[in-house]
């Protein structure tokens, strides 16, 4: 599904928010209010309807009220930011509606067959997948898309880590992630409650993590006539409120042993205003609060593995900011308005 991507920068971008209320909507909410070129006309909250926004976010300053889901309407382009399952009949809604749509949940991101064997039956299967909204990957289908299915945190950092690489036979991929809390969400649960996180490290999901499958479509789909590389995925609970590091490490039979990989990095991500290849590991700080992804690509000769370490913010590039960067992209703006 393709959509015009022009607009008149002399007039405001009407944008909407669903789901409101917990942390990527509630940081969409305050980047869209601070962007230049947009005016956030909407913000739902099935729980909060009727109540200010600032009541309960005195970050979103005005006097916008949260709305139902069923009330966003007229916006140009609209975020959902709803668990899965819950979002599919939202963003059809607004789809026919006319409505260009950004979606944060997992319901678009994956075929429908892999997604019901993940998630159950799918709610739309006729819309899925949509345009994958890694930007700087897909940077076309996005531009054009009238639906994007936002990526996932853990997702974000690992593709962009091993896309450098596929063109070299990669195989035998090991991602070890360490997530902050607020990659679980906004809803408490025994399992991020203060008492059980703090001075503690926690490996959680082994093998059945969701973004297990999002990873494996990814590599999948930018495989350059090789065989899809097996891929361990082992997620960790840190605590601290924001942030992702994954060390990633893989095999690349095609892969000369005297090659550059800073350079090979550097070359592929050139001209990427958010991709940032460093010649230290990357520490959480040099990217908390921003869009930025910080990639430190080294040879291991020892065990013959490429190790890679990227860091992110969970929240902006793997979730709300890089919303906007795609939202940018489908409005014909520049990517970087309102995220720099």
């Amino acid at each position: 599904m393709t959509a015009s991507t022009t607009h008149d920068h002399a007039n405001p971008l009407d944008v909407a928010v669903v789901g409101g209320s917990g942390y990527t909507g509630g940081l969409l909410g305050e980047l869209l209010l601070r962007h230049p070129r947009a005016r956030l006309m909407a913000i739902s909250s099935e729980q909060l309807a009727g109540s200010p926004v600032a009541a309960h976010n005195p970050r979103l300053r005005g006097d916008l009220v949260f709305c139902r889901a069923d009330e966003v309407c007229g916006a140009q382009i609209a975020f959902v930011c709803t668990p899965h399952g819950e979002a599919a009949p939202v963003v059809k809604r607004l789809l026919d509606d006319g409505v260009r749509v950004v979606d944060l949940s997992a319901d678009f991101r994956l075929a429908p067959a892999v997604y019901e064997e993940w998630y159950g039956p799918h709610p739309c299967p006729e819309l899925a997948p949509a345009a994958y909204g890694l930007t700087e990957l897909h940077r076309d289908a996005v531009a054009g898309a009238a639906l994007v299915a936002n990526p996932g945190c853990y997702p974000t950092a690992a593709l962009l880590a091993l896309a450098p690489l596929q063109a070299f036979a990669l195989q035998d991929v090991v991602i070890d992630a360490k997530s902050g809390v607020s990659g679980a969400g906004k809803a408490p649960s025994d399992r991020t409650h203060f008492c059980m996180v703090d001075s503690d490290l926690v490996a959680y999901g082994i093998g059945r993590h969701r973004h297990y499958p999002e990873i494996v479509a990814g590599l999948d789909a930018g495989r350059a006539g090789s065989a899809a590389p097996t891929v361990t995925f082992v997620p960790h609970l840190v605590p601290m409120q924001r942030g992702i590091v994954e060390t990633i490490y893989a095999r690349c039979d095609a892969l000369p042993g005297d090659t550059d990989l800073a350079g090979l990095y550097r070359s592929f991500y050139e001209g990427e205003r958010f991709i940032e290849v460093t010649g230290v590991p990357p520490q959480l700080k040099d990217v908390a609060g921003t869009n930025y992804c910080r990639l430190h690509p080294v040879f291991d000769e020892r065990a013959g593995r490429v190790v890679v370490v990227a860091a992110i913010d969970n929240l902006m590039k793997g979730a709300s900011g890089q919303a906007v960067q795609n939202m940018n992209l489908m409005a014909g703006l520049p990517e970087h308005e309102g995220l720099v």
